[in-house]
């Protein structure tokens, strides 16, 4: 009984050590511009992370002073977190699988159209009724001042492949307009306004920009789709992880109370 709660206890400390990972991710998240503005999205991986940290202490401290109502516990409640986690990545990939991107010839970075994103996030993230707020929260970043500190000169901007979704949808109108580079948030002189409707929302006024344009509202997506596929990367692997680590410490517990019967039977027949 002694070497499976060992055994139980170092797995469970593998698993308060997965939490770690899970509740990084989190907070990385929750720290982007993007996603200070979209509350709906900010803290359900750091709450889970947290979560699965407390349910591992709750684990290590049962298997370190034999206390089997608590491994009962940290199995029950694991189990279930285990399956939150599960869920919450399908549900991620599932909502960010479209890409609204599309490449622009002699432009290094991508351009966004909204109709390219899923209906949930359409919905749930930029519908009319957020994106006032949302608007306004973006314009108070320093997303965009910061393109007129990186690059000087029209070829830096159009080469670069640094310029972030958010960015390329909010900070400057749409290429198909022919606006004019004057700096990153300047555009003068469009040639063709009838190409986007975006054309005509463009302003120079640095508070407005295409803030209110279907190109900003894509490109918000962007981000959140680009931010979002490199944390379920990490989520992946740190759950695949704890699946192996709960396997593992459900067959110690079983061989360890197999292994108490046994004795306490034998005990009863000696």
């Amino acid at each position: 009984m002694a070497l499976a709660n060992n055994l139980t206890a170092i797995l469970n400390l593998l698993a308060l050590l997965c939490s770690i990972p899970i509740t990084a991710s989190g907070i990385w998240l929750a720290s982007k511009p993007d996603n200070e503005c979209v509350n709906l999205l900010r803290w359900p991986v750091v709450v889970l992370g947290v979560l699965i940290l407390v349910v591992s202490a709750t684990g290590f401290i049962g298997a370190y002073k034999y206390k089997e109502t608590l491994l009962a516990v940290y199995l029950c409640c694991m189990a279930i977190l285990i399956g939150l986690l599960l869920v919450v990545l399908i549900f991620a990939f599932v909502v960010t699988r479209p890409d609204g991107s599309y490449r622009v010839p002699g432009r290094g970075y991508k351009e966004y159209k909204l109709e390219g994103f899923s209906n949930w996030l359409k919905e749930n993230v930029v519908d009319s009724k957020n994106w006032g707020r949302l608007r306004a929260c973006l314009a108070d970043t320093n997303v965009c001042p910061k393109l007129n500190q990186e690059f000087i000169t029209a070829d830096q901007f159009f080469s670069s492949s640094k310029i972030t979704p958010l960015q390329s949808g909010c900070c400057k109108p749409p290429t198909a307009c022919g606006y004019n580079f004057v700096n990153p948030t300047l555009w003068l002189n469009p040639t063709n306004m009838a190409a986007d409707a975006d054309c005509y929302l463009w302003s120079n006024d640095q508070s407005q920009l295409c803030y209110n344009c279907n190109s900003c509202k894509a490109g918000l997506l962007g981000n959140l789709r680009k931010e979002w596929r490199k944390a379920n990367l990490i989520l992946i692997i740190t759950v695949v992880v704890l699946i192996w680590v709960y396997v593992i410490a459900c067959s110690a517990f079983r061989n360890a109370q197999t292994e108490d019967l046994f004795r306490k039977y034998k005990q009863g027949w000696v």
